[in-house]
């Protein structure tokens, strides 16, 4: 399968809530981290994390990826995903969000999913209270603080 067409199937199955074709795009042993839901490990979690997780208080999905780079092994892509919120105070206002997808890849599938995103804009968006959003942002930040790459950045 193409990057293209990889990236183009990850998002239809996100947008038709189809977690086996999505999961299926996955390793045996892959793993999807999630930015808001923490990490899925496995196709039926992130199967699950599909079809539940995320459809729980959500709908509508749109996903696109744009100007995929890749060298076998890790492919990054640039993206933009939204949704129609179902939580009672967004009132069925769409979230949207940027971000950027990084996948490293193992023959031919996705072995990890990782990504950095900009959520700030959809809890504006979702009428979150601001207390809520500093209580989710803080917590966005301890999970940058314990990864092992930002050691130095703390010294």
């Amino acid at each position: 399968m193409t990057t293209t067409a990889m990236l183009r199937a990850f998002c239809d199955a996100v947008e038709q809530r189809n977690g086996r074709a999505f999961a299926d795009l996955f390793t045996e042993d892959g793993i999807y981290h999630d930015v808001f839901y923490g990490a899925f490990e496995g196709r039926e979690k992130i199967a699950a994390m599909i079809d539940d997780w995320f459809y729980r208080t959500a709908t509508d999905f749109r996903w696109d990826m744009h100007d995929p780079v890749s060298d076998g092994a890790t492919l990054y892509a640039r993206y933009t995903f939204s949704y129609k919120s179902t939580l009672p105070e967004a009132n069925g206002a769409r979230a949207m969000f940027e971000g950027v997808a990084i996948m490293k890849l193992r023959d031919g599938k996705i072995a990890c999913y990782h990504e950095v995103a900009n959520t700030a804009p959809a809890f504006v968006d979702l009428k979150f209270a601001p207390e809520r959003i500093a209580k989710i942002v803080g917590k966005q930040g301890g999970e940058l603080k314990a990864r092992p790459e930002m050691k130095r950045h703390l010294a």
